[in-house]
């Protein structure tokens, strides 16, 4: 791989965080807040919670490859944007090209951040979104890496305290209705 291609493949993965991260930025600033308090699909957790956990893991993985600063802000939605400018800032500065062997192999934090945390934001979206009582469809882009994911990770999606068993889907079911079923995910509150 040249450097102009190696270039271009690291500003496509800082991007494919950035459009995600601010997905989930967009539907934060356009609910009442407060709504976060409410239960979420995710067993025990509420919208906070489910927030919390997305901020939480990707700081824990930068972490354990870059020095982080910390977060001043105390607010849900105030954590959430001074972990997204701090993340970007990191992307900008070239960490996205950092290498290191992950679970499944050699990788980078660029790769990781896009596609293993990427998954998380996707599916956390529609979590927080049930949460908040805001239907959150996912594009053709995010039913692919949600389904690529799903086939990646195997059994492994299904160990204690990641996903529950799969459900079963009535015919006529969405790609996303399955994709949720398989995450053992079904709409909460009436929302479809």
């Amino acid at each position: 791989m040249t450097t102009t291609e190696h270039t271009h493949k690291s500003e496509d993965l800082s991007a494919q965080y950035r459009a995600l991260a601010d997905r989930i930025t967009s539907l934060l600033e356009g609910t009442d807040i407060r709504m976060l308090r409410r239960s979420s699909p995710c067993e025990g957790w509420d919208g906070t919670d489910v927030l919390e956990h997305l901020v939480t893991t990707q700081r824990d993985f930068l972490s354990s490859h870059v020095t982080m600063p910390g977060l001043s802000a105390t607010e849900p939605l105030e954590q959430w944007h001074e972990h997204v400018s701090q993340v970007e800032a990191l992307l900008a500065e070239g960490t996205a090209d950092t290498e290191f062997d992950g679970y499944f192999g050699p990788t980078t934090i660029g790769a990781t951040l896009a596609r293993f945390y990427g998954f998380d934001m996707i599916v956390h979206r529609w979590d927080i979104g049930q949460a908040v009582g805001v239907d959150v469809p996912w594009d053709e882009a995010e039913l692919e890496q949600v389904e690529t994911s799903i086939a990646g990770f195997g059994d492994h999606l299904y160990a204690e305290g990641i996903c529950n068993d799969p459900l079963e889907v009535a015919d006529g079911a969405t790609k996303q209705e399955r994709l949720l079923a398989l995450l053992g995910r079904r709409p909460v509150g009436g929302l479809a």
